[in-house]
């Protein structure tokens, strides 16, 4: 090949390598963000909220009894079962919205499924909360064998006794009991637990 064939080709591969930093890091790093628009609605976007048409998030210090900031809040990602639980709960008693969607894995969302949860987070915090209790995988019932091994009854309605499993099944999910907004009505929220990363987080 002649050189001033060659020309040309260095000139594409040149630029290549120049450009490929620029986009590289972008098609494998998406950070969420968490903004307000113009009427005041959150907006979760993978785009600068200026793009959007909308401001950063600007989340408030909490207030002690004094009126002072408070202390502030170890929020790493739970580890535990328990420190997931009382993430939930420190969220809600400080009607933070926020702070419960830094709980959610919000890898792959869409906008327009994040700001569906985020409406369904700033619900859930507006709601006084009773309790929190955990949900447990279903247990088939066990079928009836005869000596021989042989299935005598499906046992599929449970009539029989089905023994307790030698290890105690882990949760599945968390029910939220709260009550509705200045009321006493009892409403029940079911989030989903999944583990990732060595941490707790959750599902809707």
């Amino acid at each position: 090949m002649r050189p001033t064939a060659l020309l040309p080709l260095l000139m594409i591969a040149a630029a290549v390598a120049v450009s490929a930093p620029a986009w590289l890091p972008q098609a494998h790093a998406q950070a969420v963000h968490r903004c307000t628009d113009a009427s005041g609605a959150a907006v979760f976007t993978d785009r600068r909220c200026e793009d959007v048409g909308a401001a950063s998030r600007v989340i408030r210090p909490r207030l002690n009894a004094q009126g002072q900031p408070a202390a502030p809040l170890h929020l790493g990602c739970p580890r535990k079962l328990s420190d997931l639980v009382q993430q939930i709960t420190g969220a809600i008693d400080a009607n933070d919205a926020n702070r419960l969607a830094a709980l959610y894995q919000w890898n792959g969302i869409s906008d327009a499924s994040a700001n569906r949860l985020l409406d369904q987070m700033e619900t859930i915090v507006r709601r006084p909360l009773v309790d929190i209790a955990p949900i447990f995988p279903a247990v088939e019932p066990t079928p009836v064998l005869d000596a021989n091994g042989q299935v005598i009854d499906a046992n599929a309605d449970g009539y029989f006794p089905t023994p307790s499993p030698p290890q105690k099944p882990r949760p599945v999910g968390l029910r939220l009991q709260q009550t509705l907004a200045n009321t006493s009505t009892p409403s029940s929220t079911v989030l989903g637990i999944r583990r990732s990363y060595d941490c707790f987080w959750i599902t809707l």
